[in-house]
């Protein structure tokens, strides 16, 4: 049985670690509601970027064919299709948030087992150190590792840094096909694993967009070549689409960290009332005692 000063110590152990879950409580509520904001500010430009590709495929009629020149995508219109692929997976650099890292990893895996594409020809860029060894030990090697952000005003270069190599190893690897898979968050502390596939784009998609109603009977028009303005919104979608899975998966980290702190809060006040019941024992054993002993010495005096 621990003694009255080692019960002292570990209750001021567990008093600490308790400060820290409840300091990483506090940080992890104020961070999703931040990158929920971020995924929020970004509503508007997206509308804005459909919007003006509306109407580029009003004005063109894609919907007959779909066939998009591939110089628009900045690749050669001389390369021929190509089953090579890019996947970026979203995961973090920071622990104690429960199964974050291998619920994404897990997804990822299970998504790209069934795809048709051999080791050489995938790309796979891992954002976040943790979610790594999950697909290493899968065997898929990582070929470039990206740090996360560490604030939402960090995530803007980040976005930058892969679309950059997204570029290079489309020119290197000849890829016509981008995948991402992120954590998205639900309601409360809960969150999903999802893939968007960014290029090429989707037809359906395409589809639901020049069907769509404009919202005034007068049809804005452009001045631009065609080819240039939707090469530029299809840039500026894919913008938006990485900066908004790089939110959704900060919140999500964020969440599954909150749900992990308030676990181990539980554990820890738990912990402190077994050990506070244990020192008052031991403490009334010991009073008890010295009052015995004092009473065992009067008599012998007596």
């Amino acid at each position: 049985m621990a003694t009255i000063e080692e019960l002292k110590t570990q209750i001021s152990s567990a008093q600490d670690l308790q400060s820290v879950v409840k300091t990483m409580k506090a940080l992890a509520a104020v961070s999703i509601r931040q990158y929920e904001k971020a995924v929020e500010s970004l509503v508007e430009y997206n509308r804005t970027v459909e919007m003006g590709l509306q109407i580029l495929l009003k004005q063109r009629h894609f919907a007959e064919s779909f066939t998009i020149p591939r110089s628009l995508l900045n690749l050669s219109e001389a390369q021929s299709p190509s089953q090579s692929m890019i996947a970026i997976i979203f995961g973090s650099d920071q622990g104690l948030c429960g199964q974050f890292n291998q619920q994404i990893a897990h997804h990822a895996i299970a998504h790209l087992d069934q795809q048709d594409v051999s080791s050489d020809q995938l790309a796979i860029a891992g954002v976040g150190a943790r979610v790594i060894p999950s697909l290493e030990t899968a065997g898929y090697a990582v070929t470039e590792a990206f740090p996360v952000p560490r604030s939402a005003s960090d995530i803007t270069p980040q976005v930058q840094e892969i679309v950059l190599t997204i570029e290079q190893w489309r020119e290197e690897r000849q890829c016509d096909r981008i995948l991402l898979f992120y954590n998205h968050p639900l309601s409360g502390a809960s969150y999903e694993s999802r893939h968007l596939q960014l290029l090429p784009l989707d037809p359906e998609w395409l589809r639901q967009l020049e069907a769509r109603e404009w919202a005034t009977s007068m049809m804005p028009s452009y001045t631009m070549n065609w080819q240039q303005l939707f090469s530029a919104l299809i840039r500026q979608y894919l913008f938006v689409s990485l900066y908004q899975a790089f939110a959704a998966s900060l919140a999500s980290e964020n969440a599954s960290r909150l749900s992990s702190m308030q676990s181990a809060q539980k554990n820890i006040d738990e912990r402190l009332s077994d050990l506070n019941s244990q020192y008052r024992r031991q403490r009334q054993s010991s009073i008890t005692a010295e009052l015995l002993d004092v009473v065992a010495g009067f008599e012998a005096l007596t």
